[in-house]
């Protein structure tokens, strides 16, 4: 029994991961994110002005009611009902289309980062490494060096480093 407690004394080593700084702090997660704000920028932009057009014609539409004609009045509710409808259906696509890409991003960012998580683990002999936890002391926190490896890994493969 005496002979193996120097095998239980060796020392077991913990990291932790905060996931959500990763994907705040790291290079390669915000070039993810504004390469997603770069690519939907112009549909944000037009679903805003269809929004702006859409709230400015209700406006009118107020203001002149009392001076329409029964007809008139109907005509405009139709139209303005079928404008808001057709905007709740692009801001549905809108938002739908924004979700998926922003899935792909970040699971391609959580992929480097597990592999540069497994790189830091590997070499600085950590037994395991957590990514949620309900407690864990700071000193077992090793996110500041992954996103350094992370960002030098994508300096490194010319991927742009914001």
């Amino acid at each position: 029994m005496a002979a193996s407690a120097p095998a239980f004394a060796q020392e077991f080593r913990i990291g932790f991961i905060n996931t959500d700084r990763l994907l705040k702090e790291a290079a390669p997660a915000k070039a993810a994110q504004a390469k997603l704000e770069t690519e939907f920028a112009r549909r944000d932009k037009e679903i805003n002005d269809q929004t702006t057009a859409l709230r400015t014609a209700s406006e009118r539409f107020d203001r002149e009611a009392p001076t329409l004609s029964e007809s008139q009045r109907n005509t405009r509710q139709r139209q303005l009902v079928d404008q808001d409808r057709e905007l709740q259906r692009k801001r549905r696509e809108f938002q739908e289309d924004l979700n998926v890409r922003k899935n792909e991003e970040l699971q391609a960012v959580l992929e480097r980062a597990n592999r540069v998580i497994k790189q830091v683990a590997e070499a600085e002999k950590y037994d395991a490494v957590l990514q949620e936890a309900v407690y864990l002391n700071p000193r077992h926190d090793i996110t500041d060096k992954v996103i350094r490896a992370l960002n030098a890994a994508g300096a490194a493969s010319g991927a742009p480093n914001r």
